[in-house]
């Protein structure tokens, strides 16, 4: 017999005030492996999570994001509603495999020298004073030159870069109708300046990421036009907020746990395991949308076709039944976790993210000793894509 479910808990997770690491989700955890929402339902378990990350009965589901929120027309919402993170089956499929090669290990392995420049140039900066605004001197200026770097821009342009894609960002929490007009400014910026860059790549192609995707083609097939700027938009975007985020969220934990510091600084070759470690433990992209194609039962409950799911990347990764008592710690041996997705969707840029966290850890924990909290931090809502604002930070150079 299927549940029903109004049986189900309920975590009022539009609330901005509301957190998903807060009680009431570890309650409900406890309870079952999901809750209602104003959005759907939730999938608390990192099992479940699994297994409907990849449902026949499922697609990615992001689609109606927009218009959760209110938002049924306009700029920001025609480029999302076009993008490669909505597109669905063999469309989806022929995106990848133009623009997998963009993201190759060799393409990624290429760049890290380049990684450890800026990260050592930006620690150059504060290190001698003890202390900084972690996010202000470190993870925003980085995560934009990085993008930069992808892009084959000046690193001139990184606080053009940064403000943009940053306000764009905020689509993706909880407040985005207080925020949608900002979002829709910001979008037509950044779209006109990415036209002009990619109109300048098919002219004169370089060895940047960009330019990659420009030639790329796989018998004769080539990305469009509009295909290209839908790209372009999505790397900027989701390539600085999301990596600026995660080096926020990271340091944070760190700071809660200086003996992970220091075991880092120790043994440098943890470097990606710290990057795992943090996105297992907080995650900035707190979940990772479905949506039912048709009705379909699933651990007794059937789902009905049109539901959305929202599957809790940070409390499957932090579930006891798979990740036992879960303790941050970079040299423990977790199962998978699920901040980068999964299934066909699984994030493109997943091997640059990895390696542009890792190097910016290892250089950081080289240069100084264990953070500590040197004021009061300021946060975006813990629901959608959450992170640092602000982050004071105080700490001893090696």
């Amino acid at each position: 017999m299927s549940l029903a479910l109004d049986d189900a808990p309920y975590l009022d997770v539009a609330n901005p005030d509301f957190s998903l690491r807060s009680a009431p989700v570890r309650k409900a955890r406890d309870e079952s492996w999901f809750a209602r929402t104003p959005y759907g339902l939730a999938v608390l378990r990192h099992k479940e999570m699994g297994e409907l990350l990849t449902h026949k009965s499922l697609i990615q589901g992001s689609q109606n994001w927009p218009e959760l929120n209110g938002v049924t027309s306009g700029v920001f919402h025609d480029w999302w509603n076009r993008s490669i993170l909505v597109t669905e089956g063999e469309d989806h499929w022929r995106l990848r495999r133009l623009v997998n090669p963009a993201f190759s290990p060799k393409v990624v392995k290429a760049l890290m020298p380049d990684f450890e420049r800026i990260a050592n140039d930006l620690a150059d900066g504060f290190v001698g004073s003890g202390e900084c605004d972690f996010m202000a001197e470190f993870a925003d200026p980085y995560a934009a030159r990085v993008l930069c770097l992808l892009l084959g821009l000046p690193e001139s342009e990184a606080p053009f870069i940064l403000r943009t894609s940053a306000t764009m960002g905020l689509a993706l929490g909880v407040n985005f109708p207080k925020v949608a007009d900002r979002v829709e400014a910001a979008t037509v910026e950044l779209g006109d300046y990415i036209a002009g860059v990619l109109a300048e790549r098919q002219a004169n192609p370089g060895e940047d990421i960009l330019s990659i995707m420009v030639q790329a083609s796989e018998g004769g097939d080539r990305l469009t036009g509009d295909e290209l700027h839908n790209l372009a938009m999505m790397l900027a975007f989701a390539g600085v907020d999301t990596t600026r985020n995660q080096l926020g969220l990271g340091l944070s934990m760190f700071m809660d746990h200086p003996d992970q510091w220091e075991a880092l600084a120790a043994d440098p070759s943890l470097d990606m395991a710290a990057a795992t470690e943090v996105m297992r433990m907080r995650p900035t992209i707190t979940w990772v949308t479905r949506e039912a194609i048709e009705t379909f039962d699933f651990r007794d409950v059937t789902i009905p076709k049109g539901t959305v799911l929202h599957l809790y990347s940070e409390s499957a990764g932090t579930d006891p039944a798979a990740m036992g008592d879960a303790p941050f710690d970079i040299t423990a041996k977790r199962a998978r976790n699920y901040g980068f997705g999964g299934g066909i969707h699984h994030c493109l840029g997943n091997l640059v993210a990895r390696n542009d966290m890792a190097v910016a850890y290892r250089v950081l924990s080289a240069r100084m000793k264990a953070p500590r909290v040197a004021g009061e931090a300021t946060w975006l809502a813990d629901s959608g894509n959450t992170g640092p604002i602000s982050l004071p930070i105080a700490f001893e150079a090696r």
